[in-house]
């Protein structure tokens, strides 16, 4: 097996678990920054470490676009090319079937996208998608499949479930690197019944983890919690379960508390681009004028470098003077937060005492200035 997953906790449904994976070992519930094109926008592989990261994603259809997989290969793997030994996950290029939804046209074949950069055809087949990264040689390689939109039809909905467990199958037949683990995506939007489907014939299938896909494409948090809640439960006890692009700490919180051990989200580093710092009691807005002359940092107690040496003014200023250094000190400081956010998640599993953990946080988060 190229993973080993052990379950060691766990405090109503939420799990503590321990991902061995040939780059290292990675506790669980884990949170993975977003390195879409092999890097981690504006972030040096030693601040990831320093900031508690252990592990990465990585996208396979970007990577496809530039430099191209053969390349990253020739150079030596994903792992080489940009600097950073941990694990990394690759995802399959199934949610550029819904964000590129205008670009792409989609069969049983495969999806054909029209470049976003240049023009050019990009086929990604499901045989295509796995032989991707597996050149890439990511821990973790994810199987294509179709991410329809939260307001699809039942017509719609019921064709990406089963496009999404026939090119399951072939992703499965075309793997071959004993040293990557493949998971597989349930699909099926909103609809319980679908999903069920999707999670029984994917779990026939025999795969070592087990995302859940098709969340945080539009529909509300409330809508999204009791699908998430019942589709985890869906999934074996003794393997991953890895909820893609939802990165809300709310939103984190209660799939947690579902059974969720895996997360991933462009949020920390995007919204740290746009002047927001995630803290404890919610989102402060650095470009708001009430931060011109606050001489306090964003955390007393965060150890990253932007809290540790620089003023809520002086990143105001940063911001204001479109000063490079003012997105990547806030880029970093959020990976930190969730960082040592994910970390006291685990730390109150293991103590028992998550529900309360999860009502406190909860109560805390919510402001915003």
């Amino acid at each position: 097996m190229a993973i080993r997953f052990e379950l060691l906790a766990r405090d109503g449904q939420a799990r503590l678990g321990r991902l061995t994976t040939p780059h290292g070992v990675v506790e669980t519930p884990t949170f993975m920054p977003v390195g879409t094109q092999a890097t981690v926008k504006g972030l040096l592989p030693e601040q990831l470490r320093a900031a508690g990261v252990q592990m990465v994603l990585a996208n396979t259809y970007h990577l496809a676009l530039r430099p191209g997989a053969e390349l990253i290969a020739q150079l030596g793997g994903l792992h080489r090319f940009m600097g950073w030994d941990g694990p990394i996950l690759t995802d399959s290029g199934g949610y550029q079937v819904f964000s590129l939804a205008a670009i792409r046209r989609i069969g049983d074949y495969g999806v054909e996208f029209r470049s976003h950069v240049d023009g050019s055809l990009l086929t990604l087949t499901p045989e295509r998608a796995v032989e991707i990264q597996e050149l890439l040689g990511s821990d973790i390689a994810m199987c294509l499949d179709e991410c329809p939109p939260f307001d699809a039809g039942e017509t719609v909905l019921r064709e990406a479930v089963r496009r999404t467990c026939h090119w399951a199958e072939r992703c499965r037949q075309a793997h071959r690197r004993s040293d990557q683990a493949l998971f597989a995506i349930v699909q099926g939007g909103l609809d319980l019944a679908l999903r069920q489907q999707c999670a029984r014939t994917l779990i026939d299938m025999d795969f070592p983890g087990y995302a859940l896909g098709g969340f945080s494409v539009g529909e509300p948090p409330a809508s999204m919690y009791p699908v998430v809640a019942a589709t985890a439960g869906m999934l074996p006890e003794n393997k991953p379960r890895y909820l893609m692009g939802v990165g809300r700490p709310q939103d984190i919180l209660e799939a947690v508390a579902a059974g969720v051990d895996m997360f991933d989200c462009v949020l920390p580093t995007r919204n740290g681009r746009n002047a927001q710092a995630f803290v404890r009691g919610g989102v402060l807005r650095l470009r708001n004028a009430v931060h011109r002359t606050d001489p306090r940092p964003l955390e007393d107690d965060c150890p990253c470098p932007a809290c540790q040496h620089y003023s809520r003014a002086y990143l105001h200023h940063l911001f204001h003077a479109e000063e490079m250094l003012g997105p990547i000190l806030l880029s970093l400081h959020n990976i930190t937060f969730y960082q040592r956010w994910m970390a006291e998640i685990r730390q109150a599993i293991a103590a028992g005492r998550f529900a309360e953990y999860r009502a406190a946080r909860l109560a805390q988060y919510g402001s915003d200035n």
